[in-house]
């Protein structure tokens, strides 16, 4: 731990345990930021009937412990500024809280998007060489949860963006806090209380969850954790029969299953790279085998080479021929390559073995095809395509995938931090309820999820941005349903709501891998709404939003809100649009021509003679969307309809 508090008497190390020692919330480290121009309470633990004074700036205030030891004083409004001091005294200890700045706190949550560290995203090396923002800080919230509402957080501490210290800052995070640091000198406090995979739901309060109260959600809660134990097992049997619970292909300390030799025909087959979710084994967590050949000449088994697998979620083990040669633990997003040393190779059949253990959400080999292969010289030899693996253990109870289950993040991530004030939020969520069953109820949860967060931190509407999911999974030829793109819509229904603004990155996704490397470009358009909702700069700060259709005989019009200079193809030298799709009245979509018309774009095509309705970019990955506006914000995905797919 980079600092700790000091005090004049004692030494506290545990801040904020349920004992008579004085002490104060977790958020109140070293370092912290306060929001500016807000009433901050400062809150903590003491005996029972204890005064505590808490000094900052010349002025004191005063508080006595209550009944169950809890203390509580209030700032006034303050200026941006420090860094400041601030002494909290009870009868007998102190503790000072230095290196204390004023300006702007956000919030910033969601799943692995927001999850994502600065060190694994593009352009990582230079940034963290050149990070030199002192005034730029991060907390980073433990992953934990609680099936009833907490007000004490696992732990976290104020981290500075300098050097490496910014690499294990929420990427997306990061770079929204360079992008209005730079532009006002505000201090900019970063609370990264992001979980990857985590659905919308744990995230939510037990009202917003439309329970009559917390103990009525706990027992339900309680309910639904067994009921989705007893699913678990059911559905492992159908798939696995005998459920592995004891590791398979062991034998005392000894794995059988990486040997050159092992007689692997009877295992089944799955294509990598992609996570084993998508390929039969829905719902496991736990350990499986993956096990491919391949064939060297007599000159090229002299050479040393590299393996590279991609990304793996979340260990591994690797073995070429029976000799390892390399692994990762609770590394579910980087990419491995490993240095295959001098003798490992042989002439003619060469045997790859990993062993991937996954322990929540999903798991296995994914990414890239093209970052599965071998080099061996010159040579390189692919290794995307058809594998052998195994099953070697199910996870059943070692991990509840808390991430999964209504209010158990917003009761430990979320409840201890609502006094805290704050400017507003970044919310980076959606990919793991971008299924058929939820893509559209989402924009209920999502619109009560705001609403909520809101009446929790009684500070008014403040800001609540958040990033539309991006192109991701292969393109389509032909207009078909997507659940992606309901989503999407979903998402932006929440526009709706006052202080809310959206940033679309519908044209940097990675149709092969969830997390696309570019959070820059995420950041920056994050700040760009943060500006105008925030900060109330007269700028453009989103592209095209869909308004309106018009027909004109066998035309659609379409209009469109928050144009800025004027519409633009992007990319097209003669002004084509492309992933607009039309239809009649018989509700079936084709492929559209589409051209700019002055502020409006106008779509026609000659399969449709009396066309009823449009849609733009509505496709799980519409990598040729190409409707931006003159400022370089891309058009949000839209359909003019309004029908159940």
């Amino acid at each position: 731990m980079s600092y700790r508090y000091r005090s004049i008497i004692l030494i506290l190390i545990l801040p904020y345990m349920g004992f008579a020692n004085l002490s104060v919330a977790r958020i109140f480290y070293d370092g912290v930021i306060l929001q500016r121009e807000a009433i901050v309470p400062i809150w903590g633990k003491a005996k029972v009937g204890e005064t505590v004074t808490v000094t900052f700036l010349k002025n004191t205030f005063t508080s006595i412990a209550n009944e169950h030891g809890e203390w509580e004083v209030r700032l006034p409004e303050t200026e941006y500024g420090g860094p400041y001091k601030i002494l909290v005294a009870g009868e007998e200890q102190t503790i000072i809280i230095n290196d204390v700045l004023i300006g702007d706190v956000w919030i910033c949550s969601g799943q692995s998007n927001m999850e994502w560290m600065v060190k694994d995203a593009n352009g990582a090396e230079e940034e963290i060489r050149n990070a030199d923002y002192g005034n730029i800080r991060h907390f980073k919230i433990p992953r934990s949860s609680s099936i009833a509402p907490e007000i004490q957080l696992e732990g976290g501490e104020w981290i500075k963006a300098i050097d490496t210290a910014v690499a294990n800052f929420t990427a997306v995070g990061y770079y929204f806090a360079k992008d209005l640091y730079v532009s006002n000198k505000i201090p900019i406090g970063l609370i990264n209380s992001s979980w990857g995979g985590s659905r919308i739901e744990p995230w939510m309060s037990a009202k917003a969850m439309g329970y009559p109260s917390s103990k009525e959600a706990t027992k339900t809660i309680s309910k639904i954790i067994k009921e989705r134990e007893e699913t678990l097992i059911r559905s492992l049997k159908r798939r696995l029969g005998n459920i592995p619970t004891k590791e398979l292909g062991i034998e005392g300390n000894k794995f059988l299953w990486k040997e050159h030799d092992f007689d692997d025909s009877e295992w089944e087959e799955m294509k990598l790279p992609g996570q084993w979710e998508q390929q039969g084994l829905e719902s496991l967590d736990g350990i499986v085998w993956f096990r491919k050949d391949f064939i060297l000449t007599k000159e090229e088994k002299n050479d040393i080479g590299k393996i590279s697998l991609g990304p793996i979620d979340d260990s591994d083990q690797v073995w070429i021929n029976g000799k390892e040669i390399g692994g990762l633990q609770n590394s579910w997003n980087i990419e491995r390559v490993y240095d295959i040393p001098e003798g490992v190779l042989k002439q003619g059949r060469n045997s790859i073995s990993i062993r991937v253990e996954d322990t929540g959400q999903g798991g296995g080999i994914y990414g890239h095809p093209e970052l599965l292969y071998v080099t061996i010289g010159n040579t390189k030899i692919p290794l995307n395509g058809v594998w052998k693996f195994r099953v070697a253990k199910a996870y059943l109870f070692e991990n509840r995938e808390e991430n999964q289950i209504p209010t158990l993040l917003y009761n430990k991530m979320i409840n201890p931090i609502r006094r805290f004030p704050i400017k507003g939020v970044i919310w980076y969520q959606g990919e793991s309820n971008a299924s058929s069953q939820d893509a559209y109820i989402y924009r209920k949860h999502f619109k009560k999820l705001i609403t909520d967060w809101r009446s929790n931190w009684n500070i008014g509407e403040f800001p609540f941005l958040f990033v539309q999911l991006a192109n991701f999974m292969q393109p389509s030829e032909e207009p078909s349903k997507s659940d992606w793109a309901m989503l999407r819509e979903s998402q932006s229904k929440a526009l709706g709501l006052n202080n809310t603004g959206q940033a679309v990155i519908i044209d940097i996704g990675d149709a092969n891998d969830i997390h696309p490397r570019n959070k820059k470009d995420v950041g920056i358009r994050l700040a760009a709404a943060a500006k105008k909702i925030a900060y109330h700069e007269n700028i453009v700060h989103t592209g095209p939003v869909f308004e309106k259709i018009t027909l004109v005989e066998n035309e659609i019009i379409v209009h469109f809100k928050n144009i800025g200079d004027k519409l633009v193809a992007k990319g097209s030298e003669e002004g084509k649009l492309y992933e607009f799709a039309i239809s009649g009245e018989d509700k079936k979509f084709v492929k559209a021509i589409a051209t700019i018309n002055g502020n409006t774009v106008k779509v026609w095509s000659d399969q449709v003679k009396n066309p009823v309705a449009v849609r733009y970019a509505w496709a799980d990955n519409p990598d040729k969307a190409n409707l931006f506006n003159e400022e370089g914000f891309p058009a949000s995905p839209f359909r003019s309809d309004s029908w159940k797919e």
